[in-house]
């Protein structure tokens, strides 16, 4: 009886499966998605549904961003929801979840929703619309029916008079005014459009096109910085040995912070703080953030996790491997800029050695292993607390450092004819090619340690524990030195971060077992006197850099319930700074090593 009630199940989802298939075969979505009215904010959006016969349909806006590992709850911005069919008839339509609205179709032949979007948030994750930019993140625009992820799409969009240029990844469809199409929707998810007046700039590598949409004009050497980007993405596609797609899109905007990757382009705000681009140093940031979110269409968009795609959209999608789809494309920025000719040995190598001691100089280090931050990035991303410090760590530093570990380790197994390279175009070809799928974490093990020709044991302890890094060990494969040792520093300290704000000193976290913490210290409280003057950053920074371990503070506080006057011991400023230099007399193995790894 289970055989045969397992064979009538079989045939029923089979026969659901060839149902769906053909009507995805006669049917077609089309969206339009307008912008009348930039200052208002909204997006207005219709999706017409032509040729999928059912007495219901679901529309589902995503909840989240792929490569932005929060939930957004997206539908919140949406109103105006309406259905009809194609004579203009009202639909009945219902909410019947946060992020579904149900409409009772009838198997009416043509189905057209629309709604409007408010978009105000500036974020790579979501569409923003102002009279200056319309930038259309797709998860936060279009709504898909239900069961029909791996249906084509087509979008036209309508931008503002005012607006003359539309760029994006998607293909455009020829014949047709700003219409474009998606062969399916995660391949619609995956493209991002900006709309506006955007500058565009252009090069080529292997006859394949790449477009550098700026929305603001840069006072640089354009022939240089397109030189520049040609030598960043011949560099990166040398690792794998093949280009994915039939063109590229980089989307640069002006104000906003931070960047996202998609599997032909990216979107990315030029305005964070660290990219001056007239000076040398903000420069190199600069093409080191594009390295990193150029290569992530090699390390998440192909090479993958089997978590990162196909997606759920409607909650997490969880992963232990960020450090490797993270952190190891932080690795890769800095090879890439390296073998660009854009970073020296030494420039590298301070890069690595920074995210080392971001790492290891916070009390979390000793507390998250590294694939549970990968997981639990779905509740700390953008909502790290007081304590964070204290509890967590991030896996773009320590997955930097393992991504250097790893690579050393194969390199010196193999005798130097292997590397991390080898991990990466096996990945790449075997599963994403070969498999169509993401790996899972022991498949990435095993890719790891056929490679090597060893046990990488004591290594993966390293993601999933908080054991010691034995960090002089695998920088001598290079012949290299780390200095691990406690530095005494001068002045002293007591364990808390403090900010200034409206005139006052706030706490904004204190470390476990500090000074600060015996004291009785808590985040948020508002430091009001020290030693009897009026507290200032300046003022504590000058107590703290000319004490002596056993000067005591007085400090007097503000927090919700009240004022207190304590007494703080600061205890000796201590710190591993974890400079790397070269052994003086490396063997000639050593050597062999460090030169095919780091170009001078």
């Amino acid at each position: 009886m289970k055989d045969i009630y397992f064979f009538i199940l079989s045939f029923i989802i089979f026969c659901q499966s060839v149902s769906l298939s053909a009507q995805q075969g006669q049917s077609t979505m089309s969206y339009t998605v307008s912008m009348d009215s930039p200052s208002s904010h909204y997006f207005h959006v219709t999706l017409r549904c032509e040729g999928i016969r059912e007495q219901t349909i679901d529309f589902k806006m995503p909840a989240w961003t792929p490569g932005y590992y929060m939930i957004l709850d997206l539908a919140k911005y949406v109103i105006n929801f309406q259905a009809e069919d194609d004579q203009g008839n009202e639909l009945i339509r219902r909410k019947i979840n946060k992020n579904t609205w149900q409409v009772e179709t009838r198997n009416a032949p043509v189905v057209i929703i629309s709604y409007d979007v408010f978009a105000y948030v500036q974020s790579v994750a979501h569409p923003f619309l102002d009279d200056g930019r319309g930038f259309i993140s797709p998860t936060g625009v279009f709504m898909y029916p239900d069961r029909y992820l791996h249906h084509p799409a087509s979008v036209t969009v309508k931008p503002y008079y005012k607006w003359n240029k539309i760029s994006t990844g998607l293909d455009r469809i020829e014949g047709m005014t700003n219409t474009f199409y998606a062969s399916d929707f995660d391949m619609l998810y995956d493209c991002p459009i900006l709309a506006g007046n955007q500058d565009i700039l252009s090069f080529e590598v292997q006859g394949i096109p790449h477009y550098v949409v700026m929305e603001n004009q840069v006072d640089i050497d354009t022939v240089k910085y397109i030189s520049d980007l040609k030598k960043m993405v011949l560099e990166a596609v040398k690792i794998i040995g093949e280009i994915p797609y039939k063109h590229y899109t980089f989307l640069i905007m002006g104000e906003g912070m931070g960047g996202l990757e998609h599997r032909n382009s990216m979107a990315v705000f030029s305005s964070g703080g660290r990219y001056g681009l007239a000076d040398p140093e903000g420069y190199k940031n600069w093409l080191a953030f594009l390295a990193h979110e150029y290569f992530h269409l090699y390390n998440v968009k192909t090479i993958r996790p089997v978590a990162l795609g196909p997606f759920d959209y409607d909650r997490e999608n969880y992963t232990n491997m960020l450090w490797f789809s993270e952190g190891v494309t932080v690795y890769y920025e800095y090879l890439i800029l390296n073998r660009a000719g854009f970073l020296d040995s030494k420039e590298s190598l301070e890069h690595m050695r920074m995210d080392i001691t971001n790492y290891e100089n916070i009390p979390g280090h000793l507390v998250q292993p590294v694939t549970m931050t990968s997981f639990d990035t779905w509740i700390y991303f953008f909502n790290r607390g007081e304590n964070a410090s204290n509890t967590t760590i991030s896996y773009y530093d320590k997955g930097c450092a393992l991504g250097m570990l790893l690579d050393l380790k194969i390199r010196y197994e193999t005798k130097n004819e292997k590397s991390l390279d080898d991990v990466m175009r096996t990945l790449y070809y075997d599963f994403h090619k070969a498999k169509n799928r993401g790996f899972t974490d022991q498949e990435f093990q095993d890719v790891c340690e056929n490679i090597a020709g060893c046990s990488l044991n004591e290594f993966f302890e390293y993601t999933s524990t908080t054991k010691t890094i034995d960090y002089p060990k695998y920088l001598a494969y290079a012949g290299l030195d780390i200095d691990t040792t406690l530095q005494n520093l001068p002045g002293v300290q007591m364990g808390a971060d403090v900010y200034e704000h409206n005139g006052k000193v706030v706490i904004s976290n204190v470390e476990w077992n500090s000074p600060a913490w015996y004291a009785g210290l808590s985040p948020k409280d508002t430091i009001i006197e020290l030693n009897g003057n009026l507290a200032t950053s300046l003022l504590l920074n000058e107590i703290l850099d000319s004490g002596k371990p056993g000067n005591k503070l007085e400090i007097t506080i503000g927090r919700r319930t009240g004022r207190y006057n304590l007494e703080i011991t600061p205890e000796p400023k201590q710190q591993r700074t974890f400079n790397i230099t070269r052994l003086s007399q490396p063997d000639p193995y050593q050597a062999k090593i460090l030169n095919n790894w780091l170009k001078n």
